[in-house]
């Protein structure tokens, strides 16, 4: 199967990130595991903080991507502000967050020491960082095309490219008055998708 954009990452699959996670530290297995749950960016997950994890139980774990650094420039509203993670590592994250103790940044790992990490590893020196979000997203649309009975929109609101006009169910304005971050996080349904990952 030809990629449809070749110039970018190559997806990587689910099996080869989860065998190259657990074989590292703790905090570097947190960070592929949350970035391959919430399908975003290296850079944006090592910057998470104990206190972006909301709710943290053994079958769902809420992440607030609100209070992160970066957070303040973009929009604060956004409907993609929040994931829950939800099935498969579930535990495994949730066991890794409360070890983690009170941590800031998650890792230290920039995107760039990811890259020449696996650059030196002969299973993972075709990917790169950004291989995380591209084979999560892969995955993810794979699993729908399959019949996964989750909307293809969930989809982009995970992966943070939701605007307003394509997502049918809150408003950024609604978002904006809602104070209770793990209510919303359970309205915008970012677990039905996150258990497929």
């Amino acid at each position: 199967m030809g990629r449809l954009f070749p110039s970018q990452a190559e997806g990587i699959p689910r099996e080869t990130l989860i065998s190259w996670a657990r074989r590292q530290v703790p905090h570097l297995r947190l960070a592929a595991f949350v970035a391959w749950k919430t399908a975003s960016r290296w850079a944006e997950v090592r910057l998470l903080t104990r206190p972006c994890f909301v709710l943290v139980s053994t079958t769902k774990v809420i992440i607030d991507w609100g209070t992160l650094p970066k957070g303040r420039s973009r929009n604060p509203y956004c409907l993609s502000k929040t994931a829950v993670i939800r099935g498969a590592l579930t535990q495994e994250i949730a066991a890794l967050v409360r070890g983690a103790g009170n941590f800031s940044p998650l890792t230290p790992v920039t995107t760039s020491q990811l890259d020449g990490m696996w650059a030196r590893e002969p299973r993972m020196c075709r990917y790169s960082a950004h291989s995380i979000k591209r084979g999560a997203v892969d995955h993810l649309v794979s699993a729908k095309a399959a019949g996964a009975p989750f909307p293809e929109h969930l989809i982009s609101r995970l992966a943070k490219h939701t605007t307003d006009n394509v997502d049918p169910t809150l408003a950024q304005m609604t978002v904006r008055y809602t104070s209770d971050v793990v209510a919303l996080a359970r309205v915008l349904r970012t677990a039905e998708v996150t258990e497929h990952l």
